[in-house]
């Protein structure tokens, strides 16, 4: 008694009464429980990351509430099952296994990490709501567009553990929730994170964030028409959100050799687009290079004779020229012509310009791309199609080696477009740059 009572009056002088009541629930084995809409939880502590403007929210909840919260939000992404893909050697298997016996008997696991972008007006509001508001309006108003960013191999082994010990559901767990004003904001938390670890791949990790992201994409840029999944490209203007995340990766390394596929070996790939993050070259750039592309695509694409081959069909070689969207219809040639334009405003890797002449080349290169758009939207339709040279660029692409074609392209259509990119939009016509 007397120990209690020196704790007592000890919590009474240095914790904030809001404190108080887990206290005295934990020296008599109660469970502080919280009624919020989606999950009852803990808020055990928050800080504020003044580096990035991002707030972290140390919680406690039941496995059962957090399996069904982490299933909800991506239920519409194809379920939580499936976002992983299969342990494939006997050891990962193995200590995947031993991971689900360890939660069926009370293990207590490392916090799972949880991303939310919330955005500037909530961040700021976080700082005055208390505990109680802060966890309801989280898990009431984002649940759909939570990001599991760090722990989904355990998630997963919960999943297994619940299915295979009903019990575990009452087990605890802690989670740590990152609320973000912006996508950069929490990619960049993610990159960090994991750096020194083994990596996922580069898509892995950024279809961790898919949806927030792909969000900002289609706010952010005048798209004529944003392709989801399964959705093809028929007219100028429209792209698929999977070409945007991998332009998304090609503008931060500034180079058209993004094999989204590999694990990135060495770190420097992930630091560089930690720093484009950070100086918010992605939020001042990025998006502006797209709308650029989009534009121009736009333009371009008046140009659509009728052919005898069905709308949208591959076209037999030496007709994949036809019109002027076939320019833009690859993704080579879209990566050809963000990076060209990245290293043109940023300069290259190592040599990064300073923010003011970063600025002023996107201010030159827009206003010359927008002066060219409104020229070729004046351009009859034979004055287009010479403009074009289709005809030379389908001659070009011809002769392209039998091996390495992804490789070539990349490269090739890198080359033509900062010919474009050198002469600030002004030439006669793009033969200049196919025959670069």
């Amino acid at each position: 008694m007397p120990l209690r009572g020196t704790i007592h009056d000890l919590a009474h002088r240095v914790l904030p009464p809001s404190c108080l009541h887990g206290l005295w629930c934990h020296f008599n084995g109660e469970a502080e429980v919280q009624d919020t809409p989606g999950l009852n939880s803990v808020l055990v502590s928050r800080l504020l990351d003044r580096r990035i403007g991002c707030w972290s929210f140390l919680l406690e909840t039941t496995t059962e509430r957090y399996v069904q919260l982490a299933e909800t939000a991506y239920d519409q992404r194809g379920g939580l099952r499936h976002q992983r893909e299969s342990l494939k050697t006997t050891s990962a298997r193995r200590i995947r296994d031993r991971m689900i016996e360890d939660i069926k008997k009370g293990a207590v696991l490392p916090p799972v990490v949880i991303g939310v972008v919330g955005g500037e007006d909530y961040v700021t509001e976080l700082r005055s709501l208390t505990s109680e508001a802060i966890v309801g309006s989280i898990f009431a108003n984002y649940k759909a567009e939570l990001a599991i960013i760090d722990g989904m191999q355990r998630t997963t082994a919960m999943l297994e553990a619940v299915d295979q010990q009903p019990n575990v559901k009452s087990f605890p767990v802690r989670l740590e929730i990152w609320i973000a004003s912006s996508t950069d904001s929490l990619i960049y938390r993610m990159l960090i994170l994991n750096t020194g670890q083994v990596p996922w791949n580069l898509k892995q990790q950024l279809q961790v964030v898919y949806e927030p992201l792909v969000s900002s994409i289609e706010k952010k840029i005048r798209f004529a028409r944003f392709l989801r999944r399964n959705e093809r490209r028929w007219n100028g203007g429209e792209f698929s959100a999977d070409a945007m995340i991998e332009a998304y990766i090609a503008f931060g390394l500034r180079r058209t050799e993004v094999d989204t596929q590999e694990a990135l070996a060495d770190e420097f790939s992930r630091l560089d687009m930690a720093d484009a993050l950070t100086e918010k070259k992605y939020d001042h750039f990025f998006y502006n290079v797209v709308q650029m592309m989009v534009d121009f695509d736009i333009a371009i694409s008046r140009f659509n004779p009728q052919t005898e081959d069905d709308r949208g069909a591959e076209l037999p070689i030496g007709r994949e020229y036809s019109r002027g969207r076939n320019v833009l219809d690859t993704q080579p040639a879209r990566i050809g012509f963000i990076v060209c334009h990245a290293v043109a405003i940023l300069g290259r890797i190592g040599m990064d310009r300073g923010e003011s002449k970063s600025v002023e080349r996107l201010q030159s290169l827009q206003e010359a791309c927008n002066a060219t758009t409104i020229r070729i939207n004046k351009m009859e339709i034979v004055e287009l199609e010479r403009f074009l040279a289709l005809d030379v660029l389908a001659e070009v692409v011809r002769r392209r080696p039998t091996s390495a074609v992804g490789r070539w392209e990349r490269s090739f259509f890198e080359s033509a477009f900062k010919v474009l990119v050198e002469e600030n939009y002004q030439v006669p016509s793009l033969e200049t740059c196919w025959r670069a």
